[in-house]
């Protein structure tokens, strides 16, 4: 409602382009001003002349413009003056009568002056807004496309460390290349599909789901079951989501490569919201770790890169051993950040 009463506000005034609309429709409101004025005769004291004659010069002002207002207020000025004004039925002029009229003229002239300016901001504010809005979808359509472009080039780079890694003999620095690789392309990925265009907000659960099952993919495995267990409806700042992204994709990675590299089991991903944080859990039914196991202490590049980014959000990067078997990977982070 408050947004169609903008819309017909930024349009006054109406019929610019059929002046004899406008003029036509004026002597309308002229002729009603007066039929009203009779019909409230009997009803009002002495005088007062000009009583229903300045809301149709202020009507006429504000729909039709200036000229049409200015017509309104020379119509509806001798309306008054020759029927309301005595002698009756004359226009006669004496100074009683001229100083009516010249009070008359005043009231009208601010009016229309008024109602003038106002449109003309009006107007000024409807151009500034349309600009607004057309520079604003040129920044979303150029930030879209810069998205675009660095999944494309992150992909690409990613692409070539699979090419090099065909020319290395050496099992460790092919390795490396793999899982660089790896992180570019899951990189990639992440950002096209949280900055996709057709898309209004990332889902969590829909985006977990479909986060680890393509990690799941790429390590060929199919003797493991992945759960995800997220709010639905919740939306995270893309700012917060790539590194959390990044976190799951290493913890579950790591679930996959340690805790369950000789047999089948299960991974379930939890991220919910408990008090005053964000809380996110990959938990697997694996080979476990010790209870005293420090991720800081660790030589695996995964694990510091899991605390790096935690750190990078103000928040703490965990690994323990699960209640019964398996670990437990921990992700808290503030909840005022993340959302």
């Amino acid at each position: 409602m408050h947004r169609s009463n903008e819309r017909f506000v930024e349009r006054l005034p109406l019929v610019l382009d059929r002046p004899v609309y406008a003029y036509g429709l004026t002597l309308i409101f002229c002729a009603a001003a007066l039929l009203l004025r009779w019909a409230a005769e009997p009803l009002l004291p002495f005088g007062y002349p000009f009583v229903t004659f300045f809301p149709a010069v202020i009507l006429t002002s504000f729909l039709f413009g200036v000229r049409p207002g200015i017509f309104a207020a020379i119509v509806c000025g001798f309306l008054s003056w020759y029927f309301f004004i005595p002698p009756y039925g004359r226009l006669t002029l004496n100074p009683a009568v001229a100083v009516a009229m010249l009070f008359y003229t005043g009231v009208v002239a601010v009016d229309i002056v008024l109602i003038h300016f106002m449109q003309r901001a009006n107007y000024n504010l409807a151009v500034e807004r349309e600009r607004s809005r057309l520079l604003a979808e040129n920044r979303e359509l150029l930030f879209r496309e810069l998205q675009h472009r660095v999944s494309n080039n992150l992909q690409v780079v990613a692409a070539l460390l699979s090419l090099q890694r065909r020319h290395i003999d050496h099992d460790v620095a092919r390795r490396a290349l793999d899982d660089a690789s790896e992180r570019l392309a899951l990189v990639g990925r992440i950002s096209r599909t949280l900055y996709d265009p057709e898309r209004t907000g990332q889902d969590m659960a829909t985006f977990l789901t479909a986060l680890t099952a393509d990690v799941l993919d790429a390590s060929g495995r199919a003797d493991i079951r992945l759960s995800i267990d997220a709010p639905g409806g919740m939306v995270l700042d893309p700012n917060v989501t790539v590194p959390l992204a990044l976190v799951v994709a290493e913890a579950v990675s790591n679930a996959i490569e340690h805790g369950l590299s000789d047999r089948a089991g299960s991974i379930d991903v939890t991220l919910a919201a408990e008090g005053d944080a964000l809380v996110l859990r990959v938990a697997d039914d694996g080979h476990g770790v010790a209870a005293d196991f420090e991720t800081t202490q660790t030589d695996s590049l995964g694990l510091r890169i899991a605390n790096a980014l935690a750190a990078q959000l103000g928040g703490r990067f965990s690994l323990s051993p699960g209640l019964v078997a398996g670990a437990v990977a921990r992700l808290d982070l503030p909840l005022a950040t993340a959302c």
